[in-house]
Parts: structure tokens; sequence; C-alpha cells
């Protein structure tokens, strides 16, 4: 997607983003929606810069994330594309697929009480 910035009397360069498509967002907005149902996050922000796209979840309102989703094209063909990091910023799955990436998120899903 190009977005072109016009400022007044003088034409820039188009800027390159890279962007969640539309499934992709919405596999990663089911998983936020489980893990607000569950208690283990609050916020989330999104960020679709030049080299990446980021899903950021927050569990409080804090300065740093606890989970960051990352969409990395220039990384598909070597370690993949998608990767998952905690906190820290340590990887917790990297991977072609989004949806075995997002497989880390599996034990914040909901459980029945009865």
């Amino acid at each position: 997607m190009t977005r072109r910035i016009e400022f007044a009397g003088h034409q820039s360069k188009p800027v390159e983003r890279t962007v969640f498509h539309r499934r992709e967002l919405n596999r990663i907005l089911s998983v936020y929606g489980h893990l607000v149902g569950s208690g283990a996050a609050r916020d989330y922000a999104i960020a679709m810069l030049t080299d990446r796209a980021v899903f950021s979840i927050y569990r409080r309102a804090a300065e740093r994330p606890t989970w960051t989703i990352e969409k990395v094209p220039a990384l598909a063909r070597r370690q993949g594309a998608w990767a998952v990091r905690g906190a820290e910023g340590q990887i917790l799955k990297r991977g072609h697929d989004l949806g075995p990436v997002l497989k880390v998120f599996e034990r914040h899903k909901l459980k029945i009480v009865t």
C-alpha cells in the first residue's frame, strides 16, 4: 500500500509501508480477543513501518508491550516473515506461516469452569 504525503507546494516520494492484510489481521485480532477474555491482555497498538508491521499486545498500561507479533517480509525466505516476541524482545516463535506462529498463545485460551 502506497501513501503519498504532500506538503504545501512540495511533492514528496510515495512512502512504501509493510501492512497487515485483512485475513492476517482477523487472525491476530481473534487471538487478541481470546487473550482479553482470559485476562492476559487489555490493550493493543499497530505500527506499520517501512520494513515491518507490528501488532503490540499490552497486559497493563505499561511502556513496553507484553508480546509483539511482527511481519518482516525481508526475512520471508530465510527464517520466516512472522515472529512473536516477548516483553524483553526474545523471540518466542518464528515461522513462514501466521497460523503456527500464533499457536504460542494457546496456553492463554479460555477454559470452561463448572
